[in-house]
């Protein structure tokens, strides 16, 4: 399979004229593969070291900070902004929003940035927002916004009391062992270009410190490092079990679809600063027409750079913390967009996890054991099982790899259960129980479940 995956990159580095390419994929149950292809620019050679530019992709750091300021008591998501920043305008745009790109607010600091290669310090930046347009109401629909996400920053680094790059080694870079990625281009850092669209010339770009606006495009990084990062995202559980970046249900939140980035293809969703791509499962395969395959993280872009960093969730043959980095040396060399999510499809789909034997298990707790089978709600059958310490259900006609339903009982009401994941997440399952304790009725988000099929008529459970 290496040999495949390297046969990639190189495809995708002559094809799109990249001086310089590095992949990387992690996955918890394969050593680590890397690969490069053509020079630095420079004096370095190119190696699986070399750092690069990795522009957006910093926006997910960001985020993770952000939210382990919510986890931590010292925000809420709803929250303005005001709230943690002193601003002179749109303080009233929440927190939430501004992760999701939905506050409305312009894409950059006021001023030609891209221009005149000057960025704001802090002070400037707050200063300054007073003459930053909204340009779309809060809410309207996805809009692209470094400044927002610079706000962000800011706060969670006030909050912190340190800078925003104090912050972001001391809660994530050391935590997760990322050495190599800094704000500063370390000396054997690649070049970046802009190759020339009718020639095979290739002229260096500037690298420009962005200053305040850094937590939304300043780290560079490897692609070793960034596939490490790619597989947290998508599968903190493996790659920090100890949850001392963030725990596994906040990344759950984040890799929520907040919206859609295009109303008219629908070919992505953005979460809680994460980009979300739907993957189409292998015809025939478990995954088809049931669990939903997706590739979590972010794209970036600075000039000369181009950086594409994924998790893959889902999808039968898919290991645990699956993630790949794809780094370029070209402003302009877009086949590194794709090639990440490209590598994740095929070490999934041609190099799958290893199937772990089936064990005996516990049986489920007595009270809870003849509840187990077949239940009838709306009309329709479920399954409800007990399975890994947890009760769960499936629809009868659910396909094999849609997640279930799973119920956790509440701590001082062991027949009110909650429901902690899948259909239904968050409402209530309520059991009734005959003179004799067996459970004969059962309530799920109000709705009736039966051992019978029924209808909807007025009904009195102690027919049943």
């Amino acid at each position: 399979m290496t040999r495949r995956y390297e046969r990639m990159v190189r495809q995708a580095q002559a094809e799109s004229r990249i001086p310089a390419v590095s992949a990387a994929l992690h996955r918890a149950d394969r050593p680590l593969w890397t690969c490069t292809v053509g020079a630095t620019g420079n004096d370095s050679p190119l190696s699986a070291r070399t750092a690069f530019r990795i522009g957006s992709v910093t926006k997910t750091f960001t985020a993770v900070l952000v939210l382990q300021c919510r986890d931590h008591g010292l925000l809420d998501l709803d929250d303005p902004i005001s709230a943690h920043l002193d601003v002179p305008a749109h303080g009233e745009l929440t927190v939430r929003r501004l992760l999701s790109h939905t506050s409305g607010v312009q894409r950059e600091p006021y001023g030609d940035i891209w221009d005149t290669l000057h960025t704001p310090d802090v002070t400037e930046l707050l200063a300054d927002l007073a003459r930053a347009e909204r340009v779309l109401p809060p809410a309207r629909r996805f809009h692209y916004s470094n400044l927002g996400v610079a706000l962000l920053g800011q706060a969670a680094a006030r909050l912190r009391g340190g800078t925003w790059a104090e912050v972001l080694a001391d809660r994530i870079l050391r935590p997760l062992g990322l050495a190599d990625t800094s704000l500063a281009p370390p000396p054997a850092a690649a070049t970046g270009f802009l190759v020339d669209a009718y020639s095979d010339h290739a002229r260096p770009e500037p690298n420009t410190d962005l200053g305040a606006l850094g937590p939304a495009a300043q780290l560079w990084s490897t692609a070793s490092d960034m596939a490490r990062w790619a597989a947290f995202l998508a599968d903190p559980a493996t790659v920090d079990p100890d949850g001392t970046v963030l725990g596994p249900g906040t990344l759950d939140e984040m890799r929520w679809p907040a919206t859609t980035t295009d109303e008219a293809v629908w070919s992505a969703g953005f979460g809680l600063g994460l980009i979300l791509v739907p993957q189409s499962a292998p015809t025939g395969s478990r995954s088809a027409g049931g669990e939903r395959i997706s590739h979590v993280g972010h794209d970036g872009a600075m000039p000369g750079f181009l950086a594409s960093v994924y998790g893959r969730r889902g999808g039968a043959g898919s290991p645990a913390a699956l993630g790949c980095a794809v780094f370029g040396s070209s402003g302009t060399g877009t086949a590194v967009n794709e090639l990440s999510h490209q590598l994740l499809a095929a070490s999934a789909e041609d190099d799958p996890a290893d199937i772990a034997p089936w064990t005996p298990g516990e049986p489920a707790p007595e009270a809870y054991r003849g509840l187990l089978g077949r239940w009838w709600g709306e009309g329709f059958e479920y399954v409800f099982s007990w399975r890994d310490g947890t009760l769960r259900a499936r629809g009868a006609d659910d396909p094999a790899g849609r997640p279930p339903a799973v119920f956790e009982p509440l701590p001082d009401r062991p027949d009110v259960l909650r429901t902690v994941s899948g259909r239904e997440v968050g409402e209530l399952l309520r059991l009734t129980r005959d003179d004799q304790g067996n459970v004969i009725l059962m309530h799920w988000a109000t709705y009736r479940f039966t051992r019978h099929q029924e209808t909807f008529d007025r009904f009195d459970f102690r027919q049943v």
